[in-house]
């Protein structure tokens, strides 16, 4: 059936070592604003009743900022 969004991010929070307070940071470096209860909801499991679908723009909003938290910000260009 494939990976989910919940799959990856679940993968994605394991495999860097990451935490609530962190989760939340790096959303905020995008101005994304994502709760600790919510997380949480993402993280169980598909049969929990408060289990939450991580919709595209949850992930997405994630992964660029976990681009930021990474490499650091973008360097700004200079015109010339």
């Amino acid at each position: 059936m494939g990976l989910t969004n919940n799959d990856i991010f679940k993968k994605l929070r394991v495999a860097h070592k990451l935490r609530d307070d962190d989760i939340v940071k790096i959303c905020a470096l995008v101005d994304f604003k994502v709760s600790k209860s919510e997380l949480g909801a993402l993280f169980r499991k598909e049969d929990h009743p408060k289990y939450m679908e991580c919709g595209d723009q949850i992930l997405r909003n994630f992964l660029n900022g976990l681009i930021i938290h990474l490499r650091g910000p973008m360097p700004k260009k200079e015109n010339k």
